[in-house]
């Protein structure tokens, strides 16, 4: 492993490493973090690999990645590198997860043979309409439209 450029970034709390790696096949993250912190005497929690780039055929891998202080700046910047697509599907993993977990606790304090009784039978369960929310907005739209075509015809007539 050699050293192609270590900078000290104060502003984020980081050591910049761009390092090559011989290897014979292409290295995995979790392998690579541990030949870092073995390497420079860091801990691998606080290490973290942005790329691994190699080129076709060759044993030499460039990688970069960053070494932080402390493992609470590497959460930060994560969070930080997140798009808003990725925070709005752990916002809905944690809605859910807090809905389960009322349900869970509104029916451990209803007595047992209440719980049972509320229960529809498999033949009493309702039919659900497994329709994506975007096609019921399209079905929705083709009515509209269909209706108002129908009352400009009734004026023409």
């Amino acid at each position: 492993m050699k050293i192609e450029k270590d900078i000290r970034n104060e502003l984020l709390k980081r050591q910049e490493l761009v390092v090559s790696l011989e290897s014979e096949k292409n290295p995995s993250f979790e392998e690579v973090k541990k030949k870092i912190s073995e390497e420079l005497g860091k801990s691998d929690e606080n290490i973290d690999v942005l790329r691994i780039k190699g080129g076709f055929g060759r044993a030499i891998f460039v990688v970069e990645a960053y070494i932080y202080d402390d493992e609470k700046d590497l959460k930060k910047m994560i969070e930080l590198r997140k798009t808003k697509k990725q925070k709005k599907a752990e916002k809905e993993v944690e809605e859910k997860a807090k809905e389960e977990n009322s349900v869970e606790e509104s029916s451990e304090e209803k007595p047992a043979e209440q719980s049972v009784e509320e229960k529809p039978s498999e033949s009493e369960e309702p039919v659900k309409d497994e329709t994506p929310v975007e096609d019921k907005k399209e079905e929705e739209e083709k009515t509209v439209k269909e209706e108002q075509q129908k009352q400009e015809e009734i004026k023409e007539n």
